[in-house]
């Protein structure tokens, strides 16, 4: 399996989210902005963390006694893959499926549903 098809778990994105807001994050950070120990062990995020490297997903350079780890990929870049494998797997390939299941199952903003005719209508060329 190459290192570019790996898909977070659940718990790999969430670590992921914080390493991409930060842009480069240590255990320790991760740590604390998943709720310290009351939340998550640090000795179980560090070893989730050299996990994530070993698949891939994050990159880690020394930094004194410290590592810091880097996200390998985009943040839009792993949005598009696994919507990709879900369009696959779950709605048989219909992108059209997950974007109605997707609007009937929440409540969208009169923004939102105005900024997804913009995106449609660029996508048909249209004018926006």
């Amino acid at each position: 399996m190459s290192k570019k098809s790996v898909k977070p778990t659940e718990k790999e994105l969430e670590i992921l989210q914080i390493v991409w807001e930060k842009g480069a994050a240590s255990v320790k950070d991760v740590h604390e902005a998943l709720g310290g120990e009351k939340a998550n062990g640090y000795t179980t995020i560090l070893k989730m963390m050299q996990i994530m490297h070993e698949k891939g997903l994050v990159s880690r350079q020394k930094n004194g006694k410290l590592h810091v780890y880097k996200a390998r990929q985009t943040q839009e870049n792993t949005r598009q893959q696994m919507v990709d494998k879900i369009i696959d797997t779950v709605f048989q390939g219909s992108a059209a499926q997950l974007v109605m299941s997707a609007l009937g199952n929440k409540k969208s903003t009169k923004e939102e549903l105005d900024e997804i005719r913009r995106y449609l209508d660029n996508l048909e060329g249209g004018e926006s």
